[in-house]
């Protein structure tokens, strides 16, 4: 089959879709996630039952940081093991779900804020292939992945999502995948429940703020202060949240789940959107 055939085909079956699917952004957290049953893991088996079945999944992970902004492109992404120090039985997964170089190549149209690179290179790193293999373990659904431009700011990835609305009417989850609060350093492993006092706190800011749609604070999240900065010492995990944002209209359903904290400093919540 021509490359324009390919196309063609995959472009009518997106045209089917008569309503846009959920946004979902998920607090991915260890790795182990993806191979353990846990309550995030089985959460995330849920989610992959109750909703539609999507055409394609584009996951924005907080683990592929790029200068300007990339899609996989390639047929067979590979799954990536972008980790250390974990047991031998997390580097031997495997998630061969098909990539999709049209669907990569009709997002690439769809953005005109910035020019989108594809890419034959990357993958699926953890951040992506961890949660959806959960949510779909028959990797028979073509996943991509969507770089974060990490020499640009919140306000930037949140108006670049909304370029990516019309994906959603066409069967594409759009999944931001880290976590609000992410801070490795100061991990405190006699904590594997709970959170420090400061990150609970934030943690509620941050649900109160999307619930009520008040996303120029989430925006400007420097304004959180001392909490925000141990929150977010690094922005690349609190940007694909930025991604779901965009795109949340103010009809949509907007709920929490996985509202926990863990080892002191991460963040598990997770949202999920519904028109």
């Amino acid at each position: 089959m021509s490359s324009i055939k390919a196309f063609q085909n995959f472009a009518d079956t997106l045209s089917r879709q008569d309503h846009a699917m959920p946004l979902m952004f998920l607090g991915h957290g260890s790795p182990m996630n993806g191979i353990e049953d846990n309550e995030f893991s089985m959460k995330w088996e849920q989610l992959g039952k109750e909703i539609p079945l999507p055409t394609a999944v584009l996951c924005i992970s907080a683990h592929w940081l790029t200068k300007g902004t990339h899609i996989t492109a390639m047929e067979h992404p590979q799954t990536i093991h972008d980790f250390g120090g974990f047991p031998q039985a997390l580097f031997d997964v495997q998630y061969p779900a098909p990539g999709s170089p049209a669907l990569a190549k009709e997002t690439a149209s769809l953005v005109h804020k910035t020019s989108i690179g594809l890419d034959h290179e990357w993958g699926l790193d953890h951040g992506t292939w961890s949660i959806v293999k959960r949510m779909y373990p028959d990797a028979n659904i073509p996943v991509l992945q969507l770089s974060i431009d990490y020499s640009k700011g919140p306000q930037y990835h949140y108006e670049l999502a909304r370029e990516l609305e019309a994906l959603r009417k066409k069967g594409v989850l759009i999944i931001g995948s880290g976590n609000m609060v992410h801070n490795l350093r100061i991990l405190d492993w006699n904590r594997p429940d709970s959170g420090y006092d400061w990150a609970i706190e934030i943690n509620e800011k941050f649900k109160k703020s999307i619930l009520s749609g008040d996303h120029k604070l989430l925006i400007n999240f420097e304004g959180f202060g001392q909490a925000g900065k141990l929150s977010i010492p690094t922005p690349e995990h609190y940007l694909p949240l930025m991604y779901i944002l965009g795109l949340i209209n103010d009809k949509e359903k907007t709920t929490i789940f996985n509202d926990k904290l863990v080892m002191g400093s991460i963040s598990m919540t997770s949202i999920r959107v519904d028109a």
